[in-house]
């Protein structure tokens, strides 16, 4: 499981954690190193790296079975599983995708958002005393982090200060890093679930990314949720979960299991 853009642990604790644990399936979380000081080349090689890691010490040390792998993400984490169909050898056996987004370069990112310039207008100055040079790939509470990137989404340089390239100037580097641009016969199995009151990433990109498996035929799967804002997934408890009529966010969870189940098998089978 690979945590959102703020280094939170997100699904890799809660209601769907347990049942996921319940269901009989080893889990990692995996952190990467951040952006601005970390570049997103860097970052995907953070999450080849982790990857390869479990394939490597997982049968070792916790007897999985490194063939059947899953990659799930959230945010900036579903990007980055998303990425893993395509960087990762072997390929995983299924990607899960909450609210991810395949294509960095297009206008939600690259241009001022509307969403975002609601709020007070960050200075630079106020964006440098947010960062700094050493990397990390996790925040402490109360970290100020987020200013950083308020001011990049108000004045659209997201891309730019992830890549440290101006994808109008250098628009082809950006190619290898957008997985909608890049799948293929061999593009793993992929079940994306997005809410479409999203002000975050735009519901838009999971229905896209979905367009392009479909075009390539690529069993996917795309869920809804009605009025979801981004981070739906935080709202669902155990209690959700158990109920006999679950809200479209618990019945997600629901969803990704039986995905699963489908593409990588139970812990019982062989």
């Amino acid at each position: 499981m690979i945590t959102g853009g703020r280094g939170d642990a997100g699904l890799a604790t809660g209601a769907f954690a347990d049942r996921c644990a319940q269901a009989g399936y080893a889990q990692f979380s995996i952190y990467y190193r951040l952006a601005p000081e970390t570049k997103l080349p860097a970052i995907v090689e953070d999450m080849q790296d982790a990857l390869a890691w479990i394939r490597t010490e997982g049968p070792r040390r916790w007897h999985i079975d490194p063939a059947r792998l899953a990659v799930i993400g959230r945010s900036a984490g579903g990007y980055l599983a998303l990425m893993a169909g395509l960087r990762v050898e072997p390929r995983p056996r299924a990607l899960v995708s909450f609210f991810g987004y395949g294509d960095i370069t297009g206008a939600w990112y690259s241009q001022p958002d509307a969403f975002y310039r609601q709020a007070p207008l960050v200075t630079r100055a106020e964006t440098l005393a947010a960062v700094g040079m050493t990397r990390i790939s996790e925040l402490p509470p109360g970290h100020a982090r987020r200013t950083f990137y308020l001011y990049c989404r108000q004045q659209g340089l997201w891309p730019r200060e992830v890549m440290g390239l101006d994808p109008t100037a250098h628009p082809r580097a950006f190619d290898p890093y957008c997985p909608i641009r890049n799948v293929d016969a061999r593009y793993p199995p992929t079940l994306l679930l997005h809410g479409d009151a999203d002000t975050d990433v735009p519901y838009q990109q999971s229905v896209d990314m979905a367009g392009a498996l479909r075009r390539h035929g690529t069993p996917h799967q795309l869920v809804t949720i009605p009025g979801g804002p981004h981070g739906f997934d935080r709202q669902v408890t155990a209690a959700d979960l158990a109920s006999s009529a679950p809200t479209p966010a618990a019945q997600s969870f629901h969803t990704v299991l039986a995905f699963l189940t489908r593409w990588v098998g139970r812990s019982s089978d062989p």
